[in-house]
């Protein structure tokens, strides 16, 4: 019997295009997975794939990201969020925006899609299924991506939430749990990578107040990624996942995005995508 193969894309910001590269190998090759479970920008990025739609992911983070609507100090002083997901999730991917996400299908894709948030209020991760969503309303990828005191939490069911990675950093238990037996992972950062939590201590500080919580789930995101893929590694050990991740970002980080830094890092991405081939061998019925 065909095991069942999952994928798992853990963000990054701007270094998502390197992701957004191995999706694109990945419809160019016929590359298909049962399930799929995204953080942050990693949900984005499913979705589109869900949907089929080749190359948009690259488009946002290429194009569209060097427009001032998208992210700028304009956005901070006049929106309180650096990133205005309203821009990214509304004006341009609603129906008649200029890239819209085909969220019918994506809806009928057979892949099993869950994005996960991270509730303000209690630190808890939520893991959205892709029927939380409905055409023209992605709040639940604006939740996945709100990046804690970069954006402001974004409400659902009356229940603030902040990015995916406090709540469940590197989620491929939870691919596990969907009953995968190959389980693909997407780092955007090189491997050997031993996170630090000093950027997450500063941003706690402007959310801890009126967020505890999720304060606290922020000040130990670099312990949680780092146990996330050394538990990664011994998976990968036993042949039941595959890591993929750059050797380097090119420049790239969370907010900055170099338009020719980026197309050096998504093309990384789609050369480093071959490598599913051979790990999914075994199940000839996924390629």
């Amino acid at each position: 019997m065909r095991q069942k193969t999952g994928i798992v894309d853990v963000g990054g910001g701007m270094r998502g295009i390197y992701a957004a590269g191995v999706f694109d190998f990945c419809m160019d090759a016929g590359i298909h997975f049962d399930a799929g479970v995204g953080v942050s920008a990693g949900s984005a990025n499913l979705a589109s794939f869900a949907a089929g739609q080749a190359r948009r992911n690259r488009r946002f983070f290429e194009r569209y990201s060097q427009r001032k609507e998208y992210m700028s100090w304009g956005n901070w002083l006049h929106r309180g969020s650096y990133l205005d997901l309203d821009y990214i999730y509304g004006t341009l991917s609603a129906a008649g925006g200029e890239d819209p996400l085909d969220c019918a299908a994506m809806q009928e894709s057979p892949m099993e899609l869950l994005m996960v948030a991270t509730e303000a209020w209690s630190g808890k991760p939520r893991y959205f299924p892709k029927e939380a969503m409905r055409p023209d309303d992605y709040r639940v990828l604006k939740a996945s991506s709100a990046i804690p005191f970069v954006c402001r939490p974004q409400w659902i069911e009356g229940r603030p939430y902040f990015d995916g990675a406090l709540g469940d950093t590197v989620p491929i238990e939870k691919a596990f749990e969907l009953g995968c037996g190959k389980v693909v992972l997407l780092l955007t950062l090189p491997v050997d990578t031993v996170r630090t939590a000093k950027k997450d201590r500063l941003l706690a500080a402007g959310i801890r107040k009126e967020y505890p919580l999720a304060a606290k789930r922020l000040e130990r995101r670099a312990e949680q990624y780092n146990a996330g893929v050394a538990a990664a590694k011994r998976y990968a050990e036993r042949g039941e996942l595959l890591i993929i991740a750059p050797d380097d970002t090119c420049g790239v980080t969370t907010l900055k995005h170099d338009p020719a830094c980026m197309v050096r890092l998504y093309e990384k991405g789609y050369h480093d995508g071959e490598k599913i081939v051979p790990f999914l061998a075994a199940d000839p019925i996924a390629l």
